[in-house]
């Protein structure tokens, strides 16, 4: 026997012991399952029913809008694309981009406010925390006013100034932009 095919066995006899064990311990872990009380065993999802309900709390580090506020639905304008968080939603965290975040209320109210930015958190029980830097109701802002302050950032971005002073102006002109599309979908 050459010293290639005694490694080439030794290799398969350990592939072998480690599928071996790697079997004994599904058979453990399934029987244990099988055996176990249904407090412990995992509840299924579902879809939300109309009656169900998520508690809300949007946060800012001065002050509190909604706190465990009963809700329909949430909409979030998270990093990776906008989400609609009902009852019953998979617990996940999310970075949130300036944008907005509308609430349904029971009865259909709706309410926008535009958030800067932030976290979402839905936690499991139906529950969504929204940390968010700075909100304002949708309806405070003023078109014209936006307008006018996305012109002179924008300046302030393509100007001589200083690199600061470009960075900042074009992380407000990102900020004004979102703010002056919200306004003309809502």
């Amino acid at each position: 026997m050459s010293v290639g095919s005694c490694d080439r066995l030794t290799l398969e006899l350990i592939a072998a012991d480690g599928l071996q064990v790697a079997m004994s311990a599904l058979r453990l872990v399934s029987s244990a399952a099988r055996r176990a009380p249904r407090s412990f065993a995992t509840g299924r999802r579902g879809y939300a029913e109309a009656a169900d309900k998520i508690k809300l709390s949007l946060v800012l580090p001065h002050q509190a809008i909604f706190t465990s506020t009963e809700v329909v639905q949430v909409n979030l304008p998270a990093a990776t694309g906008d989400m609609g968080i009902l009852a019953n939603h998979v617990p996940t965290i999310e970075p949130l981009r300036a944008g907005v975040v509308e609430v349904l209320e029971p009865g259909n109210a709706a309410k926008k406010w535009f958030v800067s930015g932030g976290f979402a958190t839905v936690h499991p029980n139906n529950m969504l925390t929204i940390n968010a830097v700075e909100a304002a109701p949708l309806e405070d802002f003023s078109a014209e006013a936006v307008r006018a302050n996305l012109q002179e950032a924008q300046r302030v971005a393509g100007g001589n100034g200083s690199e600061e002073d470009k960075m900042e102006a074009r992380v407000e002109a990102d900020v004004y932009e979102a703010i002056q599309h919200a306004l003309s979908a809502r």
